[in-house]
């Protein structure tokens, strides 16, 4: 804390200083050109007082090209110039924001959901055996190709709103459970902050890598960020119960771990592996175990708070 309160005070007395040569500057220019006026004004009060000049009127001197042809030949030149920069600004413009929405996808997507989506996307995250329904996502028809209803209208679409909520409330739920065992102190819960985006940094890159490895990779961004953040759902889960009795943490902890592969499991076949251009039916299935398996001590690890 010491270190951060100097190096503000350094850039406190540098924005001074910088504000205070500004203000020099200034005053300088301001005297500068206040004295060259002062001096000018005398040369134009002697203009006004001479006769005028009378000038003998220009003679318009001829087109060097000899023709009226050259001033439209220009103008035909600059708008096929301008015509041409468009039709490049234009395309650039277009690859950048098909490429943006390709794998990054609009952000306020993520975020169309009410009470009755979260309700029954948390029972599919916790209890994803009583899923009775399909695990694709509904596709509509959106200026003249298909796309992805928002999760108000699809229970099996990604959002970011519970990955948030439910981070959030991890970290909270973290610092209480420090405070119960008299461990608690800024430090630690920011260790718990670190960690649990370290973990959530580790899930997105395992499914990223998932994809790559099969051929895909060119599901948005943001698709993988929410997929990856569920795990902290079955998370609070997990510390709440040991806040409350610490012997549920051990039954709890084995149930978020199995509910959160079968999730991911099914999610990442049914959705996400939709984007793999190939397909290799063994490959295929041993990296979904695997993506099932890590799950167990990813879980571990953020379970164990205050080490």
């Amino acid at each position: 804390m010491r270190l951060v309160v100097i190096n503000w005070a350094w850039i406190w007395k540098i924005s001074e200083a910088v504000l205070d040569f500004a203000f020099f500057a200034l005053s300088c220019l301001q005297q500068h050109l206040s004295l060259e006026i002062c001096d000018l004004l005398p040369m134009f009060e002697n203009q006004a007082a001479q006769p005028p000049v009378l000038r003998s009127p220009l003679i318009p001197q001829p087109n060097p090209f000899g023709t009226a042809s050259y001033g439209a030949g220009s103008g035909l030149i600059r708008g096929g110039l301008g015509a041409y920069g468009e039709k490049i600004l234009g395309s650039s413009s277009e690859y950048v924001q098909s490429n943006i929405s390709r794998y990054f996808s609009d952000p306020q997507y993520y975020f169309q959901v009410n009470d009755q989506y979260v309700r029954n996307k948390v029972k599919v995250i916790l209890f994803p055996f009583l899923h009775r329904g399909h695990w694709t996502r509904i596709t509509e028809p959106v200026g003249g190709r298909l796309s992805y209803k928002p999760p108000i209208y699809d229970i099996n679409a990604p959002d970011l709103y519970i990955p948030l909520m439910a981070f959030v409330t991890y970290v909270v739920l973290c610092g209480f459970s420090l405070g119960l065992v008299g461990k608690f102190s800024p430090e630690a819960l920011s260790l718990q902050f670190t960690k649990g985006l370290l973990g959530w940094f580790l899930q997105v890159l395992l499914l990223k890598l998932s994809l790559y490895s099969l051929g895909g990779g060119e599901a948005p961004l943001l698709d993988i960020v929410a997929y990856g953040g569920y795990a902290f759902t079955g998370m609070c889960l997990a510390v709440l119960g040991r806040i409350m009795w610490s012997y549920a943490y051990y039954f709890l902890m084995p149930w978020t771990c199995l509910c959160m592969g079968v999730f991911l499991v099914k999610t990442m076949k049914r959705v996400l592996f939709a984007e793999v251009r190939s397909y290799d039916s063994s490959k295929h299935h041993y990296l979904l175990l695997f993506m099932g398996f890590v799950q167990v001590p990813f879980f571990i690890w953020l379970g164990n708070i205050g080490a």
